[in-house]
């Protein structure tokens, strides 16, 4: 009986055994995206949009693709309602989840500050394309983080640029230009930019923080308005740029020709249109993918949603030109993927963003890519581009970059990577 019961046992251990393998092998066939989103709270705006766009894209990758490679993406949200106690809940939650995080998309600039240095601890990739803490594009400090197409200081120096396109280079220092940000981590970032440009150029920069959530702005903007022009008159809306994130259909629809000639700056060229865009209604025509269905599609807060699920889609199959087609990579592969990111031309029209993106390259240095965006100005109806493309000025750029991930590096102790050979 002693025998019997031992056998029995050794036969259940490998019972067990083969489960746990058969487990493994179906969890290798998958690889897991958390999606942190904010479809509540003061944001909801824009966030909802936002999140369809992500959700939207990876949808699509199953459907048309079979996933990468024949790898499945499974996903699941994870509500945040942008408060940052909430997107550290979520990332504790989420980040072992199914074999390990593929990276997040925090959607926000304070779940960024909170969770970079966890990221370095837990060896999560943190991706903000748009936002997050500007300096990270150092990747020999920052090795985790990827503020991938464009951060907080490219577009404030764009908008720099574009607004000595239309006074004139010369006139620049003349000028007065002001920044009404919102008192928080996101509001803060372009401020050290616009200062050095301000201190190189001439321009006088004033600085007017709107309490959070921002919706009660009038005393500020009577400040801005008594500036240049009598109160009664009213701010010229063609004097007004808004960052990506305040520059949605969400913003100024409802307010129609009484925000005519507002202007915004885009991530690339996130105001166009293009093949995947096609992709998804298809995909929605099937009654699949975001349950708001074509509500949001081409709209540009979805298209950036779309953009952001691509780079990661993208780094996930890089990942496997290295480390094996078909199969589950791990989140230090993922990064190493992020890290290597080369869409050329001919990469962006397979995959539908042509004419909405221009090539990017990725490297251990540069973990930002290429920065490019545009100008978009508001007709009272739609958005229409009205500038040819824009890079910013690593003149500017650059030194802060490399003063800034310097002092984070110093503070928390970090020892530089060789981006070298």
């Amino acid at each position: 009986m002693t025998t019997r019961l031992k056998r029995a046992v050794l036969g259940l251990s490998a019972c067990a055994a083969m489960l746990t393998m058969s487990t493994a092998a179906v969890a290798a066939e998958e690889q897991y995206i958390p999606l942190l989103t904010y479809r509540t709270g003061s944001f909801a705006p824009l966030g909802i949009p936002w999140a369809d766009g992500k959700l939207d894209y990876l949808a699509l990758v199953n459907e048309r693709d079979g996933g990468v490679n024949g790898v499945k993406l499974t996903y699941e949200e994870c509500e945040t309602a942008y408060a940052t106690d909430r997107g550290v809940e979520c990332y504790e939650r989420m980040k072992g989840k199914n074999g390990g995080a593929s990276g997040f998309d925090t959607q926000s600039t304070g779940i960024t500050f909170a969770l970079t240095d966890k990221a370095f601890v837990d060896g999560v990739t943190i991706e903000t394309m748009g936002y997050g803490l500007s300096h990270s594009a150092n990747g020999a400090v920052f090795e985790w983080n990827f503020p991938l197409l464009g951060t907080y200081w490219t577009a404030a120096d764009v908008m720099i640029q574009d607004i000595a396109k239309q006074v004139g280079e010369d006139k620049l220092k003349d000028q007065r230009i002001a920044l009404v940000y919102h008192d928080s981590p996101y509001g803060k970032e372009p401020i050290a930019l616009l200062q050095a440009r301000a201190k190189e150029q001439g321009f006088k920069l004033d600085l007017y923080p709107v309490t959070a959530p921002g919706v009660e702005q009038k005393s500020t903007w009577l400040q801005v308005t008594a500036i240049r022009e009598a109160q009664a008159v009213g701010y010229p809306r063609e004097k007004m740029y808004g960052i990506w994130w305040a520059a949605s259909e969400s913003d100024v629809v409802d307010l129609g020709q009484t925000a005519k000639g507002y202007k915004g700056i885009t991530i690339h060229n996130s105001a166009g249109d293009g093949p995947v865009h096609d992709a998804v209604r298809e995909l929605h025509a099937k009654g699949k993918g975001a349950e708001n269905r074509d509500k949001h599609v081409g709209s540009l807060a979805h298209t950036r949603g779309m953009m952001i699920s691509m780079m990661q889609v993208e780094a996930i199959r890089t990942a496997q030109e290295k480390y094996g087609k078909g199969k589950h990579m791990t989140p230090e592969q993922v990064r190493w993927g992020f890290e290597n990111l080369d869409l050329d031309e001919a990469r962006l029209k397979e995959l539908g963003f042509e004419g909405i993106m221009r090539p990017v390259k990725t490297s251990c240095a540069n973990h930002m890519g290429d920065d490019w965006a545009r100008i978009v100005q508001w007709d009272g109806n739609k958005f229409e581009v009205v500038s040819d493309w824009y890079q910013s000025d690593k003149n500017f750029v650059d030194p802060l970059v490399k003063e800034m991930s310097a002092k984070y590096a110093a503070e928390k102790k970090i020892t530089p990577r060789s981006c070298e050979g």
